[in-house]
């Protein structure tokens, strides 16, 4: 009964931290155009045996904005990540390196 009660009070607990401002933040106004901020929320849980040791992760991250001019025009704006495509080219100019080392050492 405790262990049902225990889990009652994590998950209240992390329903409350996920409310509807995790996933659409505070509108932003700016001149005419209000903005409003989106962000991709996932959550996961695990529990270890029969012991106490329970852990909850949430993971967020931008996905960009709505933005909604004066005439009510909406639009979205996607959230650019830099490091993907920064990483994305490093993993292509390795493979370019690799191809171009194999190629040259099987003409020796």
């Amino acid at each position: 009964m405790e262990e049902q009660s225990a889990r009652g009070d994590i998950l209240e607990t992390l329903a409350e931290r996920l409310g509807k401002r995790q996933v659409f933040g505070e509108p932003v106004r700016q001149g005419d155009t209000t903005l409003l901020p989106v962000a991709h929320v996932r959550t996961g849980g695990g529990r270890h045996g029969h012991d106490d040791g329970v852990g909850i992760g949430v993971d967020a991250r931008p996905v960009g904005a709505f933005s909604v001019s004066a005439d009510g025009k909406v639009a979205w704006h996607p959230a650019v990540n830099v490091n993907k495509i920064v990483w994305g080219g490093q993993l292509a100019l390795a493979a370019v390196v690799v191809s171009f080392a194999i190629a040259f050492r099987r003409k020796r």
